[in-house]
């Protein structure tokens, strides 16, 4: 029976979804819960799962083509009988040679093998669908009502094959397409593919020099400068070398990632009264502590930067000022305010920025913090950023000091009373127990809701996180 898979909702309402990549192709035998395709939400590249077991029949969405939720995604033929067959036509009759009776006979077993592995199977991991959704009989008799309906797309390849087998005979095994129908797609991972697609280059005329043949961003960006510096004709042209011409634009797709944030700034700060405040700090005591831990074994192996230390600040000076840790409630006509922190950690990524967040950084130790933010680091830019990391934030941290800025008036993440953005760390004169010596100094920024926070809440918050910044030890008085 071919069955289609509609796109389901990814998370928190989502609308549609953009197919990164597949990673089958039609005629494609898959597993319950196998991965077929990367999908881009509006927060994340998913992996998304097949509920199903079976042949794939078609793919109705391209690589790069935006599919609306509940709009099919791909057919799967999983080789069950359709719930309008008759017996005689689903078993074996009298007069079927034995060769097609024992055909027959292994094609229900190994039926009935499949089902009871689909409901001993482990639900996807996405919620909504699949395995996990309903087990046993019940789940195969709701998946049969609802493609009964159905007219399954047959591909030519195995139509052509079933016009040929002879009649009544039964085969267990999909119809081999010819070789020159698919060819194996070139190695690379969903950014280099994007890549590719942004700048016109096809990957099947690229040799990858990763491991294994993989297509790295490096070959891309060689094949793109190959294109953009044509070979001259003669030696004679290479007095005057041919520049390639400039487009006069270039217009680049509004969608995934840059979409969500372009439309949550736009609303946060037509929402929220933003109010930012600055402060300087000499913070020479805290990189000399950094400098220190370094060479703690405790702390071998993990990164302890600037950003952990402003991380530990914040949710210690949160403690002595709340309000900065809470959420205005527009429907119910509420101030929410937190127990714990969910520290957000803005990350630009090749697809745009997302903030993912530490979920309870306050119970968390120096290294502890360091490890939680150096992993959504490695994972935001891997693209793999779970919708639950991106989720459920209640104050952020954004780093503009390694861009080499010294401050900024950040805007709030929707939802959040506060962001505090850090500068760079700089070696400049300073007043250092009555003298001028040279000091390293961070300016800090710090923008709130006005209407969570007022502006001695908010001073006295900078303050303190500046305070620990400037004396570690005050951290100690602050527990």
């Amino acid at each position: 029976m071919i069955r289609d898979f509609p796109l389901p909702d990814l998370g928190e309402g989502l609308t549609e979804s953009e197919i990164v990549a597949w990673r089958v192709a039609v005629g494609d035998r898959v597993e319950l819960n196998q991965i077929i395709a990367d999908v881009e939400t509006a927060k994340a590249v998913v992996e998304l799962p097949s509920p199903y077991a079976g042949v794939i029949t078609a793919l109705h969405a391209a690589e790069g083509e935006t599919v609306d939720v509940g709009a099919p995604l791909f057919s799967c033929d999983t080789g069950e009988a359709d719930a309008g067959a008759s017996a005689p036509t689903a078993g074996a009759t009298s007069s079927d040679p034995p060769a097609a009776k024992a055909g027959q006979a292994a094609q229900a077993a190994a039926s009935s093998e499949s089902d009871a592995a689909a409901d001993a199977a482990p639900g996807p991991n996405l919620v909504g669908y699949g395995a996990g959704a309903e087990s046993g009989p019940k789940r195969r008799a709701r998946r049969t009502a609802l493609a009964a309906d159905l007219v399954p797309p047959v591909p030519e390849v195995q139509a052509e094959a079933q016009q040929a087998a002879p009649t009544g005979s039964v085969s267990s095994a999909r119809p081999a397409a010819p070789a020159t129908d698919r060819t194996e797609r070139p190695r690379s991972t969903p950014p280099v593919r994007k890549l590719a697609r942004d700048l016109g280059i096809d990957l099947e005329t690229i040799e990858g020099s990763g491991e294994r043949g993989l297509i790295t961003r490096d070959d891309v960006e060689r094949a793109a400068s190959a294109l953009a510096m044509p070979v001259p004709d003669d030696v004679s042209s290479l007095t005057a070398p041919a520049r390639a011409e400039t487009p006069a634009e270039t217009r680049i797709p509004i969608k995934g990632v840059r979409k969500h944030t372009a439309a949550a700034m736009v609303r946060s700060a037509f929402t929220a009264p933003h109010v930012t405040e600055f402060l300087t700090v000499d913070v020479t005591a805290t990189m000399e502590l950094l400098r220190a831990l370094r060479d703690d074994r405790e702390f071998a192996g993990r990164k302890v930067t600037p950003l952990t230390v402003v991380a530990k600040a914040l949710c210690l000076a949160a403690r002595r000022t709340p309000e900065v840790n809470s959420r205005w409630d527009e429907e119910a006509q509420e101030i929410v305010r937190f127990g714990g922190v969910n520290l957000g950690i803005a990350a630009a990524t090749e697809r745009g920025l997302v903030v993912p967040n530490v979920k309870g950084a306050e119970r968390m130790s120096l290294g502890e913090l360091a490890d939680a933010i150096a992993a959504l680091a490695e994972t935001a830019r891997a693209g793999r950023t779970s919708p639950a990391d991106l989720s459920g934030g209640t104050i952020s941290i954004t780093n503009i000091g390694v861009f080499g800025i010294d401050a900024g008036t950040p805007i709030l993440n929707p939802g959040e009373a506060a962001i505090l953005a850090m500068g760079a760390v700089r070696r400049q004169p300073w007043e250092h127990r009555g003298e001028i010596a040279l000091r390293e100094v961070m300016t800090l920024s710090l923008s709130f809701d006005h209407r969570l926070v007022d502006g001695a809440q908010g001073s006295r918050f900078l303050a303190d996180v500046g305070a620990i910044l400037r004396e570690p030890g005050r951290a100690l008085t602050m527990m």
